[in-house]
């Protein structure tokens, strides 16, 4: 009887792989075929799931988001919203092997979506799936009597995913002693700016 290949389960290998090559190589090594090796398989097995290094490198890339939605969603339930929020942004840093990479293989996808128009219409809607993201944060703030009166949500959103978008770059290249210390600080530092501490209603309110 011949063997009973699941094809998403394939998929998320090969997207594992992915993963495991860009952190290894970088986005040059992430060929078709080393990709194929990476993951035990034939070049021909490999393009029977997907028919080009775009194509792979993009569901890598979903993958990566959905799984850090699922993260969020699995989030404990947090009657503070300010550290609701901080707990968001966290699941989007580079703070352990597995956020790493994800953060790597955004960075490598959109080096590429620079000089492959194939992958300019996904890397549209990642842009919009992120602004809307920052935006429900902000919301959350504001929604919970948090955020301060005279701030604009836009504007507040904006400027906070241009701070994680500068936060996960500074963390993959210039790691420092401190680990994910001086990430997490800087975060809160933000938000309590946004929404200061003498501002806030008493927990459960």
């Amino acid at each position: 009887m011949p063997k009973v290949v699941d094809a998403a389960a394939r998929r998320t290998e090969l997207a594992e792989a992915v993963w495991r090559v860009i952190v290894r190589d970088g986005l040059e090594g992430a060929s078709v075929r080393r990709v194929a090796q990476e993951a035990g398989l034939s070049v021909g097995s490999l393009r029977h799931y997907f028919t080009s290094q775009s194509d792979l490198l993009s569901f890598a890339l979903e993958l990566a988001g959905d799984r850090i939605d699922a993260r969020i969603s699995a989030l404990a339930p947090e009657r503070d919203q300010r550290l609701r929020v901080q707990a968001m942004v966290t699941e989007m840093l580079p703070l352990d092997t597995e956020r790493r990479a994800e953060c790597e293989v955004w960075l490598a996808f959109t080096a590429r979506a620079l000089v492959d128009p194939s992958l300019a219409e996904l890397r549209a809607n990642i842009d919009m799936r992120l602004r809307q993201a920052f935006r429900i944060m902000i919301d959350r703030l504001a929604a919970a009597g948090l955020l301060r009166p005279s701030l604009d949500r836009a504007t507040e959103a904006e400027r906070l995913y241009a701070l994680v978008d500068g936060l996960i770059v500074h963390a993959l290249l210039s790691p420092t002693p401190a680990g994910e210390h001086w990430v997490n600080d800087i975060v809160a530092a933000h938000l309590d700016d946004l929404a200061p501490a003498t501002d806030r209603p008493p927990a459960g309110r």
